[in-house]
């Protein structure tokens, strides 16, 4: 008999339709649902339909035999809210195991029955989201609070999931996912359930998603993705929400990005005012037919609403159609928050915000110590905004409770969407915070970090759990000798580690990140001179030797015998970052709102501290030193009489400079003596404002500014034109040009948040009075092309 999966391959499949919609048309009162096991049940049982598979069977096997007769090859347990958490409402518990065999074994027998070699019937185990959430509060007030952990959740649906496994299931079917890091639980525990019955079954995942194509708790499709990418997975899909016309441009999506086949069973419409759906068999197979025709799915079934009718007509609509094929798995590391982050070589270079760190940042201590969470989530907040694509957060102090405080602070960076948007790093050097962390995020973190300090054996332990738990992981250089502190220790040390995690622990080779440890240099210890030099060689060395693994560091390290010069330390960052990026560095831990560029740096300067990152002279240190002792005090001088220096520049430097700098400070005196000496606005725009945009491009394609640089200079170029635009009307009116030229409808395409060429695009085009209508980011085709036509624009920008 052909395998589940072979037959993916060759035809799709279908699933079967709803079992409440068939249940209500039985009409059942609460003694049906009593039975003779629960006659004296102190709650209501009426509703409980998946307790029918106890005190019903025969009514539930007649509905099964029903799908299988229309057709169906994939048949569902109704077991859909058989876990602890959800039979706690009836105080059922109890009863859990009973349920799920039993609501296996029904299917079993029937699915047996209708079996031939031909066509095969599979028995999926259904397995719900329960009624709670692990990502959000139940209290408005307080955003912290959860009434469901991860691991009370896992040791529910372990129950639940070992029950059906000993039932007989074909396959497990984790479905109408709202909540990630629920279904993160189902995978956690399918995974223990399976090694304990010693058992290896398929597993199907379907998200249901709201009218913004996220889950109820926000994440993207393409995050949905990420976070669940690290369990072996045969299928993901999307059902419940809405029907499938509605459902369609979502499932595109789905289509366009994933790995694993495609399964789609949508409700049989919206309900409508009674609650009742809508959709007959015949208007939602046209519909479903789209879904095959343009080759989207592998599996078709039916939500809400639907019936034996309806697949009987799927039967139909699927005979000698062609299924989706599954794209390629992209390789490229990728992690996440509510959004999806790829580390690739396109984005040039990827900063870690570290100002959440206790170890690091005394101001972030203190407001945790005080418990005063509100300005200590501001602090990564504008993080965010200044461009960091990952938050660092460390709690490790010897006043503080690590764990408890990580808990809480996630609880609350995840109920904050501006600032969860991006990935997180579980930064601490206590394992028990690392786990707990890991149980608070439903995007795919990052864990900082691992080392083989202790032994093959604990690292071996603590990367199969990261794994587990659907995060990356960086490696410190780090064994049982100690700290790799040269080029030949650090390249060994990681060597070992790779080899281990790939061939022992079975983590992909993307989600493996190296810190090959930054080391302060510039200390007055010849044997300290060469650090900076090994790590950057070491990084070469790790992308030459080590394929898919990525490198990262923390920054701050190098310059610690600085600490007090902030121009001296910033200047060493910037030196380093540019030769070691250009080496290969992935991601290192930086302070996002940096504002020295290795650009910036005048001749001398940037000859004395590459002598010391590079250690080309043997005095460099020494040269260092004296020149920041001569220089601290003019700097200071140079900080109070800036404005006096920059005045004597021409308007056309000072606007390239604010541009460059991502500073606003004199932009409306320049602008306003721009226009003077330019004549109007627009050439104000067009010459000096954009000159100042292309150094910032030439910059960042060079290597010598990051994009948290970039996305302040187009947040400065913004305001530039707000403060312009006044004018350029003033002049449109003058020279008769009251009308406008077109209209053109600009927007970020569906699975990209990047959109500062659009924003300076739609400037431009505003400037010569056009109109221009900015969708945003993230916009999916249909919707560009509905509002294009709504509008009657002439044009259509995309990014």
């Amino acid at each position: 008999m052909q395998t589940l999966k072979q037959l993916l391959d060759q035809r799709i499949l279908i699933l079967d339709g709803a079992m409440g919609t068939m249940i209500q048309r039985y009409g059942l009162n609460e003694q049906d649902f009593r039975g003779s096991l629960f006659p004296d049940s102190a709650v209501e049982l009426k509703g409980n339909n998946d307790l029918l598979c106890l005190t019903a069977p025969h009514l539930i096997d007649e509905i099964h035999r029903a799908y299988l007769e229309a057709g169906a090859d994939i048949i569902e347990t109704n077991s859909f809210n058989a876990n602890a958490i959800s039979m706690a409402d009836y105080r059922l518990e109890s009863q859990v195991k009973e349920i799920n065999r039993a609501a296996a074994r029904i299917v079993r027998k029937a699915a047996d029955d209708y079996s031939t070699p031909d066509k095969p019937r599979f028995v999926a185990g259904s397995i719900g989201p329960t009624n709670k959430s692990c990502s959000m509060s139940p209290d408005m007030e307080n955003p912290a609070l959860r009434n469901l952990d991860f691991d009370t959740l896992a040791t529910a649906y372990r129950e639940q999931i070992t029950a059906l496994i000993e039932g007989g299931v074909d396959l497990l079917l984790i479905e109408t996912i709202f909540d990630t890091l629920n279904a993160k639980a189902a995978l956690f525990a399918a995974q223990e359930s399976m090694k304990a019955t010693g058992r290896e079954l398929p597993v199907m995942l379907s998200v249901t998603v709201t009218e913004s194509g996220r889950t109820l708790s926000g994440q993207t499709l393409e995050a949905f993705l990420t976070a669940v990418s690290h369990a072996k997975i045969l299928s993901v899909g999307l059902n419940c929400s809405f029907g499938a016309r509605e459902m369609k441009p979502y499932l595109h999506r789905l289509a366009s990005i994933s790995p694993y086949y495609i399964s789609a069973y949508p409700n049989a419409g919206l309900p409508n005012r009674l609650g009742e759906y809508d959709e007959t068999p015949a208007s939602m197979a046209a519909q479903i037919k789209e879904f095959i025709d343009e080759g989207l799915v592998n599996i078709v079934g039916g939500c809400c609403g639907t019936t034996p009718e309806h697949i009987a007509r799927y039967r139909e609509i699927t005979q000698n159609a062609s299924p989706r094929r599954p794209i390629a798995k992209d390789n490229r590391l990728h992690i996440c928050g509510l959004e999806d982050l790829v580390v690739c070589p396109e984005n040039n270079f990827v900063n870690i915000g570290e100002r959440c760190n206790v170890a690091g940042s005394r101001k972030f201590l203190r407001l945790i110590h005080e418990k005063n969470y509100t300005e200590a989530l501001d602090i990564a907040r504008k993080q965010v905004e200044a461009g960091a694509q990952i938050i660092d957060i460390n709690m490790d102090d010897a006043m503080l409770d690590a764990r408890k405080e990580m808990v809480d602070f996630l609880n609350l960076i995840v109920s904050e969407p501006d600032i969860y948007r991006v990935p997180v790093m579980i930064d601490s050097s206590e394992w028990e915070v690392i786990s707990a962390g890991l149980k608070c995020l439903q995007g795919k973190a990052i864990v900082n970090s691992i080392s083989l300090k202790e032994g093959e054996e604990t690292f071996l332990a603590h990367a199969r759990e990261i794994k587990r738990l659907g995060a990356a992981v960086v490696v410190m250089a780090f064994d049982e000798k100690g700290q790799a502190d040269t080029y030949e220790r650090k390249i060994e040390v990681c060597a070992r580690a790779y080899k281990l995690l790939i061939e022992e622990a079975g983590l992909a080779p993307c989600d493996i990140i190296f810190d090959p440890n930054v080391l302060a240099i510039a200390t007055g210890i010849d044997s300290h001179d060469n650090y900076a030099v090994d790590f950057i060689r070491a990084t070469a060395w790790i992308h030459e030797n080590l394929p898919g693994a990525k490198v990262s560091g923390g920054v701050s390290n190098l310059s610690f015998s600085f600490r007090g010069n902030n121009f001296i330390r910033e200047a060493m960052h910037a030196v380093f970052l540019y030769h070691a990026i250009r080496n290969g560095l992935d991601m290192a831990i930086v302070n996002p709102a940096t504002s020295i560029t290795y650009d910036d740096l005048p001749t001398e300067t940037l000859a004395l501290i590459e002598d010391v990152v590079l250690n080309r002279r043997p005095d460099a240190t020494e040269r260092l030193i004296d020149f920041a002792e001569k220089h601290r005090g003019e700097a200071v001088k140079k900080e109070n009489n800036i404005d006096e220096d920059r005045h004597r520049q021409p308007v056309a430097d000072r606007l390239k400079q604010a541009l460059v700098k991502g500073i606003s400070t004199h932009l409306k005196t320049d602008l306003a003596e721009a226009v003077r000496q330019y004549g109007s606005a627009l050439a104000v725009i067009e010459q000096p404002l954009m000159d100042g945009m292309n150094r910032v491009g030439q910059l960042f394609g060079d290597g010598k500014m990051f994009l948290p640089q970039v996305v302040k200079s187009a947040r400065t170029m913004k305001q530039a034109v707000g403060i312009l635009q006044p004018l350029i009307e003033q002049e449109n009116t003058r020279n008769g040009e009251t009308s406008k030229r077109g209209k053109f409808i600009v927007a970020t395409v569906k699975g990209d948040v990047h959109d500062i060429g659009k924003n300076i695009v739609a400037v431009i085009l505003a400037c010569n009075n056009f109109e221009v209508i900015d969708l945003g980011v993230m916009v999916p085709a249909e919707k560009i092309v509905e509002r294009a036509i709504a509008e009657q624009a002439d044009f259509i920008g995309l990014s």
